[in-house]
């Protein structure tokens, strides 16, 4: 019988969201381990021993350049192959604010023309400020499966560059053509929208977060790794919390791993 699968999540240099999205793997099956950064570059680690690969939010390099850039540049200079080789064999990668970032500075998504070339950016939010919010997510109709049953997210955004913009029109609808889109800002109605602050960045056509066409790269801009619990809504003493709801995200994505443990 397979063991469970082995989720690895990236640390170091200014990412400092590795323990709760640690958490929220372990809370959906998967054996969690946090690994520094430099253990992997060094050879200490291995990604193809493990079976997930995380990169949480923070803010690596202190956003310096722009949010991702510095550590997406690092990667490529110390384990790319090893990273590509991981995406090219269908496992689960998972990219959460800035770790969204990094993978959109990697190319890694949305990868259209699968040769690892940036194709958008996550540009400062449009309202000029720091968003440190509760947004609502309406997963869309894509090729990732891993919003499989789940009617909405309630989760938090905490990010001053979260804007997603794509390189050009042509690529903005070859997101929404190839289902490549996997949620969008909607308002507590569960409406789409454009509007501030339900859409707390701007983004273009309201997008909250992409996959690769193959599915198994993903990268949301809000944190469902802080909705895992009752107690992580605001308005849980009255009895408002949707927390299955991530949690259901988190082991679909451990679901889909089982096929590699």
């Amino acid at each position: 019988m397979a063991g469970k699968p082995r989720c690895l999540v990236l640390a170091g240099f200014g990412l400092n969201s590795e323990v709760e999205l640690a958490h929220a793997f372990s809370l959906g099956g998967a054996d969690s381990k946090i690994v520094h950064f430099s253990k992997i570059a060094a050879g200490e680690e291995r990604l193809e021993e493990y079976h997930i690969f995380a990169i949480p939010g923070g803010w690596s390099y202190a956003d310096e350049i722009s949010s991702g850039k510095v550590l997406a540049n690092k990667l490529k200079s110390s384990f790319r192959q090893q990273f590509e080789n991981f995406v090219a064999s269908g496992k689960p990668v998972v990219g959460i604010c800035n770790g969204f970032q990094v993978l959109v500075k990697l190319g890694a998504l949305p990868n259209i023309g699968k040769n690892f070339e940036q194709e958008c950016t996550l540009m400062r939010n449009q309202s000029g400020k720091f968003e440190d919010r509760w947004v609502y997510l309406k997963p869309q109709r894509s090729v990732c499966k891993y919003f499989e049953g789940i009617e909405f997210l309630h989760c938090p955004v905490r990010h001053g560059e979260g804007r997603l913009i794509a390189k050009d029109r042509q690529k903005l609808e070859e997101l929404e053509k190839m289902g490549l889109v996997v949620a969008k800002y909607a308002d507590a109605t569960l409406k789409e929208t454009d509007e501030y602050p339900a859409n707390p960045n701007g983004s273009q056509n309201s997008i909250a977060g992409i996959c690769n066409p193959s599915g198994n790269v993903v990268g949301l801009m809000p944190h469902p790794e802080c909705s895992v619990r009752k107690f992580h809504f605001p308005r849980w003493t009255a009895g408002i919390s949707f927390e299955k709801n991530s949690l259901q995200f988190f082991s679909n994505i451990v679901n889909a791993a089982k096929e590699y443990a």
